[in-house]
């Protein structure tokens, strides 16, 4: 049995508690660097990609400046995070199709932000509630990995099916910053290794501490 929508209202409430003012932590001030800086964020921390952002936006400080920008130049900029060969080339493409499809604004629909460069599913979820205040539920790697802990998906769902259960069990008006509280609780506290359930506030709720608990009493 999957936790409740009751049961998940209490645990939201405590994780609200301990994250009140969780929020997005990539650094930008215009739709288009969001949309760059979740590009440049697969699969590395948000830490990293704001240690390359800034000096990258000061060199192409406008769309059309990134939209020509040359390949090799791009990749420097990159060169601390993963997979900077293939980003580079994505915002590069992304930038010019911007400029060439939606008239130099980021585009305003899953369909849209999916046929950019780069962009997948979760980014799209990202830039439309940060950018666009769309209510979206942006499954990542900490989000996955609570959901699965706390028993709203099953152990071996994928990031579509956690985000069908989260978006059934929480209020539409929730799933931004459910969200954000999700990624801080993952990120902060629920880590992937050593998480720190002795201290937990939701652990009476959480069918990963109850297993934990067996293990070590086995």
């Amino acid at each position: 049995m999957r936790i409740g929508k009751e049961r998940l209202r209490q645990v939201l409430a405590l994780i609200a508690d301990m994250f009140p003012e969780a929020k997005g932590e990539l650094d930008w001030q215009t739709p288009f660097q969001l949309l760059i800086a979740v590009i440049l964020s697969a699969q590395t921390t948000d830490k990293a990609v704001n240690k390359v952002t800034p000096a990258l936006w000061e060199r192409y400080p406008k769309i059309e400046d990134l939209a020509s920008a040359n390949l090799t130049d791009v990749e420097n900029y990159l060169r601390t995070i993963g997979l900077y060969k293939n980003k580079a080339k994505n915002i590069i493409k992304t930038a010019q199709a911007i400029l060439v499809d939606f008239k130099g604004q980021v585009p305003k629909t899953h369909k849209e932000l999916e046929s950019l460069s780069g962009v997948g599913h979760k980014t799209a979820n990202v830039v439309l509630a940060e950018v666009y205040g769309v209510p979206t539920i942006a499954v990542d790697t900490h989000v996955t990995r609570v959901s699965k802990r706390l028993n709203i998906s099953a152990p071996d769902a994928d990031v579509t099916e956690i985000e069908q259960d989260l978006m059934k069990k929480i209020p539409k008006k929730d799933w931004i910053i459910t969200h954000h509280r999700f990624i801080f609780f993952g990120r902060y506290h629920c880590l992937a290794k050593n998480p720190k359930c002795a201290i937990c506030p939701v652990q009476s709720y959480c069918k990963y501490y109850r297993d934990t608990q067996k293990k070590s009493k086995t």
